[in-house]
């Protein structure tokens, strides 16, 4: 099944329970200043919001918004009640240190799995392993290599991974390229989450019945986004980019969102 249809079919599940509960998860968007790239993400993640019933409410500050304002105004909001979620779009300005903003949201509103302490999957990592499980693709014993090995994608990606049993190689940016090229020409499942154009071109060969998983978000010279493999590799699936990987972010946000809600306990009743 392609992305796009299977993230449509799971809208319309998670629309139905919205429907069948008087009361709609509600996510609260902390943004600082108005990068292109974070604008387009936001208003993606608030269409998918209203697509599903769910409620949104916007937080903007400018760029040189002091860091004290900031969490004061988070922690503020993490009190209200009616607020199921919270997420902190990024990236922040160097002048706001991460660590400061995870520590100032609860733990069971942290939809964006933020914190590594928060119940909740970080969502592009859990976005990959629900499309892998809907297509039914082998992991366990299978050979997993995660490109990459930030808070958000790569360690969570390789952890969950692990869970399923795969045999998890985890590439960095130390990595040379001869144990890069033997890992990934062994791989089952490749994850690339680098930010590096086509860095996964022909140079390396991949097995036929490879799954390759392409988080990368790039814009190119041709001011198009491209990922971080090179399109149309001789291989079993590829995600496509865009309208791939960060289709299933979105999706596993809403998810969490929704799971939150009903962790929270604060439904009305009928």
């Amino acid at each position: 099944m392609e992305i796009i249809d299977f993230v449509r079919l799971r809208k319309s599940e998670l629309k139905q329970l919205a429907f069948s509960s008087n009361r709609c998860p509600h996510l609260a968007i902390f943004q600082v200043g108005h990068d292109s790239a974070s604008d387009t993400y936001i208003r993606g993640k608030r269409k998918d919001a209203d697509e599903l019933g769910f409620k949104t409410t916007l937080f903007s500050f400018p760029e040189d918004v002091l860091e004290e304002e900031l969490l004061r105004k988070i922690k503020e909001v993490a009190l209200e009640p009616q607020i199921d979620g919270i997420i902190v779009q990024l990236p922040l300005p160097k002048t706001i240190s991460p660590s400061s903003v995870k520590k100032v949201i609860p733990l069971e509103k942290d939809v964006d799995g933020f914190s590594l302490e928060s119940p909740y999957i970080p969502c592009t990592p859990k976005g990959i392993l629900m499309y892998l499980k809907e297509e039914k693709i082998p992991l366990e014993g299978k050979n997993a290599v995660v490109l990459g090995r930030s808070e958000i994608v790569g360690k969570p990606m390789a952890k969950l991974l692990l869970q399923e049993n795969m045999n998890v190689t985890v590439l960095h940016s130390r990595t040379s390229l001869e144990d890069e090229k033997f890992y990934i020409a062994h791989a089952d499942v490749v994850v690339a989450a680098i930010g590096k154009i086509h860095f996964l071109d022909d140079r390396f060969n991949f097995k036929k019945s490879s799954v390759l998983i392409d988080v990368g978000i790039n814009r190119g010279e041709d001011q198009k986004l491209h990922g971080d493999i090179l399109p149309n590799r001789d291989v079993y699936l590829q995600t496509p980019v865009p309208k791939g990987v960060g289709l299933l972010t979105r999706l596993a946000l809403m998810e969490n969102l929704w799971e939150a809600a009903k962790r929270r306990k604060i439904w009305d009743t009928k």
